[in-house]
Parts: structure tokens; sequence; C-alpha cells
């Protein structure tokens, strides 16, 4: 069922198809986490149904955006949101290891993605196929993620996404493994004194070493207010 949602009252709007894609907490943390620049261009690699682009839009309308997604049926959806809003981008229907499907080589100043978090057939899978992709390495894997940012991504340029915890070490062998070098780490905790639910990370494109790990962003804190626009 399509439904259509406001990120604050009266604010902007965004559609989402409960059969397809609901609102996560991460996209609404990648969205908090990311930092990119004033009139920056933007590539969200499997932008779903595009919310992760309206959040980045409704901090900054500043920004070029240029959506890649597989799913045809969300990315309707996502041309819904952005024309209801008022916002211009580009959209890309097709699979993000298609170069074919992606920006030209260099041209990207900043990448986000919420990517699969389980590798395929480790645990219980989803229903639908799309939930299924969107949630296990079935029809892109880390590598093939952290490959299409590294070929978009200018020189300098910056790759930020959401992770599992449990996974910090693959993801910070494979993005080093293409020359994305890990900056700013920060883990998302249910509550103060729990383990981490989630991990934000940034890396830049050919950057030099050093990682700043950030303070605990803790769900129900004062800050956390900010990350849901309140």
């Amino acid at each position: 069922m399509v439904k259509q949602d406001q990120l604050w009252p009266d604010g902007p709007v965004f559609y989402y198809d409960t059969d397809l894609f609901c609102p996560t907490t991460d996209s609404f943390a990648l969205g908090y986490f990311a930092r990119p620049r004033h009139g920056e261009r933007i590539c969200d690699l499997g932008c779903g149904v595009g919310l992760l682009g309206a959040l980045l839009l409704a901090r900054s309308d500043t920004l070029r955006l240029f959506n890649v997604e597989l799913n045809a049926q969300a990315l309707v959806l996502a041309r819904r949101t952005f024309a209801q809003n008022g916002w211009t981008a580009d959209f890309s229907c097709g699979d993000l290891r298609d170069t074919g499907a992606l920006p030209a080589a260099g041209t990207v100043d900043y990448v986000v993605c919420n990517p699969p978090y389980f590798k395929s057939g480790s645990g219980r899978s989803a229903i639908g196929q799309a939930r299924q992709r969107a949630r296990e390495e079935t029809d892109c894997t880390l590598a093939d993620v952290c490959a299409a940012a590294a070929r978009i991504l200018r020189w300098g340029g910056r790759f930020a996404l959401v992770y599992r915890p449990e996974r910090l070490a693959e993801a910070v062998s494979t993005l080093c493994a293409h020359a994305l070098e890990p900056k700013r780490l920060r883990f998302v905790h249910p509550r103060a004194d729990a383990a981490p639910s989630l991990l934000l990370l940034e890396a830049r494109r050919g950057g030099r070493s050093g990682l700043t790990v950030e303070p605990p962003l803790i769900v129900g804190s004062a800050e956390w207010d900010a990350v849901y626009f309140r």
C-alpha cells in the first residue's frame, strides 16, 4: 500500500509502499550523519523510494542529487516525492554494478548508501523480493557498492554509509581495498547502556589514514530529536 508522510508538520512529504520499503531508522540516521557541502553533487546508490535524498535536500536544497535504483516501482515513488516537493533530481533505473546506470566516472562529490546488511543465506530471509534485496546481498555486495562509489567519486570525494556493527572490520577492509579511506565513525545505540545497533561511516577517496570516532548517537536523546527534525 502506498502511503504519504511528512518529515515534520507542514514540511516536505515523502511516499513509500509498505510492500516495498518502509521508512527506517537507518535512513534517518544516515541522513543526519552525512555532511555534503553547499551545492555538491550527490549520488544515492540504491535510493529505494528516495527517502534518503529527501532527508538530505530537506537540510540543504542546494544539493544536486542523482538517484540510482534497480526497482522501477520504488523509483516511481521517489520521482513522486521529489516532484511533490519541487526538487529537481536525476534518476537512473538500473543496477549499480552496471556502469551505464551510474553518473560519469569522477563527477560526484558525495555518495550515500544504505546497503544490504546480511550475507545471502545467513539467516531468515525477508518476505518479498524487494525486501530481500534491501536486506540481503542477493543482488549486490558491499564490495559492489564500494566499487561503484569509488568509480563515480572525484578524487577527495566522500562516501557515507550505514551498516551493522558486527561487520565493521569487513566494512573498513572493503573500503580500503577500493581506495576509500575511513575518516569518520559513529555508532548508534538504542540506549546509553546498550551495545550499538548501527554504525555510520564516512570515507574519502584517496584520503590519508586517520579515523575520527565520534561520540555515540543515542536513540531517544536530545540529539536524536534532530535526526527526526523535531
